[in-house]
């Protein structure tokens, strides 16, 4: 079963960071079934992305592998990276 996670971070660029889409969809496609990527209205550097996931340690450990710092470094990523979960109420 999918879950919606939230992640939100900054990036030092947004229309370089914007042009790796593609690679993000490749790197996260063995954990996430799509995304949505939001800009904020009031920082266009702060970035927020909707995940549908479908292996959430997956995604935790690709977000953090060390393997993936040069991608994060080619596409601006600036840490920290919070993700959030929804809350049942």
């Amino acid at each position: 079963m999918n879950k919606t996670i939230v992640a939100r971070h900054k990036v030092g660029d947004i229309n370089l960071w914007l042009k790796g889409h593609q690679d993000r969809v490749s790197l996260f496609a063995p954990a996430v079934s799509s995304f949505k990527t939001f800009q904020d209205s009031d920082d266009p550097n702060s970035i927020l992305v909707v995940f549908e996931v479908t292996d959430l340690e997956k995604l935790k450990s690709i977000i953090k592998d060390p393997k993936n710092q040069a991608m994060k470094e080619k596409h601006t990523v600036l840490e920290p990276i919070k993700m959030s979960m929804p809350v049942d109420l």
